[in-house]
């Protein structure tokens, strides 16, 4: 694996951090700002992003998992408020499946544990659902479609979900999805979860030393105190390493067999979880009081952070995932 990215993958990466600085929120005030949000949900799908994964003539993705990735953590790190990672996972699933093309917008509905993809629509919830009007579920071992009803479940503030009626009729769709397939997709979902983790502690690392800088207590800023010091450089310890490991996380996916790319990313999604929550945690202490209200963006971080760590699991299921591929299991006292 080299790890440099490509000229091409630095402008890649550049072009997202304009699209989310420019457009990304920038107070909690401002995730109401329907203008906004729309103006960066059409930035996001003019640059082609929510088809990066879609087939090419050749059968083939147009970009690379590693490119998808690039995009999730800058949008991620600017709290981008518009749809990515469901969109991107609905195409991940109609390639795969060797599905036609839609013209509806589209997501992915889970399990309501979100711990896998949806087997048919009963107690499902549908990610990433702004502006979408369908989900894709499993429909046996074939793809199948939902309608989204009206309403909106918004833990994660910046990514609202859609509970899904269980008495929702699932349309069946042209594509078929082998156990590979879907070891694939799962392997492609943890990586593009991990990205958008490590891309939301960037952001609330930089959103706590900014206030670090500007906060003064004594006479003094309070970056300067040693404390505040040991849980800022403890965070960057932690985010540099779930960077590594999620870069690795998304290569595996286009470059390992399924099991092996499936493990890749079970293994950096366990580490990236954990993480992203003391990283997300320690942004709310160093703000002290403040870091407790509803007007401080580190929330927003947090919330954000725990719903990318339940896409199709956190750091239980992701290291059942480990073991599993190690032939490691129940029968040697492990449950």
């Amino acid at each position: 694996m080299d790890v440099r990215l490509s000229g091409e993958q630095l402008a890649l990466r550049e072009s997202a951090a304009r699209v989310v600085d420019r457009l990304g929120p920038r107070a909690v005030g401002q995730l109401d700002d329907a203008e906004r949000t729309s103006k960066l949900d059409a930035a996001i799908a003019s640059s082609g992003w929510h088809e990066l994964r879609t087939m090419n003539d050749a059968g083939q993705p147009w970009a690379s998992a590693v490119e998808a990735a690039i995009v999730a953590e800058e949008l991620g790190r600017g709290l981008a408020d518009a749809a990515f990672l469901g969109p991107t996972l609905a195409a991940e699933l109609r390639r795969l499946a060797s599905a036609p093309p839609s013209s509806s917008a589209v997501t992915v509905a889970l399990r309501t544990d979100l711990g896998a993809l949806a087997d048919g629509a009963g107690d499902a919830v549908a990610i990433d659902a702004a502006g979408a009007t369908t989900a894709f579920v499993l429909d046996g071992e074939r793809l199948g479609e939902v309608q989204l009803p009206d309403g909106e479940v918004r833990v994660d503030l910046t990514r609202p979900s859609v509970r899904i009626d269980p008495a929702t009729i699932v349309t069946p769709v042209d594509g078929r999805l082998g156990a590979d397939d879907l070891r694939k997709w799962t392997a492609f979902g943890l990586a593009l979860t991990c990205a958008d983790l490590v891309g939301t502690m960037r952001g609330a690392l930089q959103l706590s030393c900014d206030y670090a800088t500007e906060r003064r207590q004594y006479g003094v800023a309070i970056g300067s105190f040693q404390a505040v010091q040991h849980l800022l450089a403890d965070a960057l310890v932690g985010m540099e390493g779930s960077r590594s490991i999620a870069l690795h996380a998304a290569w595996a996916v286009d470059a390992l067999p399924a099991p092996d790319a499936l493990a890749a990313a079970s293994a950096a999604k366990a580490y990236c979880a954990r993480a992203a929550r003391s990283v997300c945690e320690t942004a709310i202490q160093v703000h002290g009081g403040i870091g407790n209200t509803w007007e401080c963006l580190a929330h927003v971080f947090l919330r954000r952070a725990l719903l990318s760590t339940d896409v199709l699991g956190g750091v239980g299921p992701s290291l059942t995932r480990v073991l599993a591929h190690r032939g490691i299991g129940g029968s040697d006292g492990l449950r």
